[in-house]
């Protein structure tokens, strides 16, 4: 900023306070919807438009919620305390199906993206291969998690590889785009201004093909998450899928509801956690 004209500060401030006015605006827009279907909620609930076993009052969730991560009496006067919900805290539902996507896209994450090169720079490779993965990306998850429960069983196994399968596609087409965009002009500059193989990989193949990456990290961990959540409805306890299940065949509206919001929280949290990861990693991707 030092060695600035005062004419590029001007810029660079106005150009910093749009960006400010442009977030405030986007977030109170966003704050003024929530708040209009909140009340308009609350409204619905509190007129008995819809009997509460149907759609229960903001209030109810949110107890449902506190009760679901805390620990609560039986009954009125018993010495017997239950906690949490299906045995087990909210948190804890959560961490489980986190542990599951963390288990299957990481190993998409580690083997996908050795696919999408080798499938991006070796011809014969890609023209074999690409016509099974796309086979396989046209395929909805749950069309096999059936097949999935008859060879690896009912328990995490199976949801482990119907999650890897799901984030596997994704990661593989990104990666093998990202690799396909490389500028020739590029790597034979590289090349004739002596680089060796592992550094046209590193200084001119990974910053081409890591923004494609991460974008196919992003599109595969969303939709690896609600895959773990409808694969959840099938021996999902502990998952957070399986709480909205369970507490739905129950009759336990609130549950239901307060577990959907969870969930929805947390996809957005994960996108968002990734975008800012990919615009400190990659800094210059998207910029003129």
């Amino acid at each position: 900023m030092d060695n600035l004209t005062p004419s590029e500060r001007n810029l660079v401030s106005g150009n910093r306070k749009a960006a400010i006015s442009s977030r405030s605006r986007r977030f109170g827009l966003a704050a003024a919807v929530f708040v209009v279907l909140v009340g308009a909620w609350w409204l619905v609930t509190a007129l008995g438009v819809v009997p509460p076993a149907y759609l229960p009052s903001p209030g109810a969730v949110i107890d449902a919620f506190v009760q679901a991560n805390t620990c609560r009496p039986i009954s009125e006067g018993s010495s017997r305390v239950v906690c949490g919900e299906f045995d087990y805290y909210m948190w804890q539902h959560l961490l489980a199906s986190l542990g599951r996507i963390g288990i299957g896209v990481g190993a998409a994450i580690v083997l996908g993206p050795i696919a999408g090169f080798l499938m991006g720079t070796i011809g014969w490779l890609r023209d074999a291969l690409d016509p099974y993965l796309n086979f396989l990306r046209a395929l909805p998850p749950l069309g096999y998690v059936g097949l999935l429960i008859v060879w690896f069983g009912i328990g995490d196994v199976s949801k482990y590889w119907l999650l890897f399968l799901a984030a596997f596609p994704p990661l593989v087409i990104a990666t093998m785009n990202g690799v396909r965009g490389v500028k020739q002009d590029h790597i034979r500059a590289a090349r004739s201004m002596g680089a060796s193989r592992t550094q046209v990989a590193t200084r001119v193949l990974l910053p081409s093909v890591l923004p494609e990456l991460l974008s196919g990290i992003r599109i595969a961990t969303g939709f690896a998450w609600t895959t773990v959540v409808a694969a959840e409805l099938n021996n999902g306890i502990p998952g957070i899928g399986g709480l909205a299940y369970q507490a739905g065949t129950q009759i336990q509206t609130a549950l239901t509801i307060a577990s959907i919001i969870v969930i929805g929280i947390v996809a957005v949290a994960l996108d968002s956690l990734i975008k800012f990861i990919s615009r400190i990693l990659t800094p210059w991707h998207g910029r003129a």
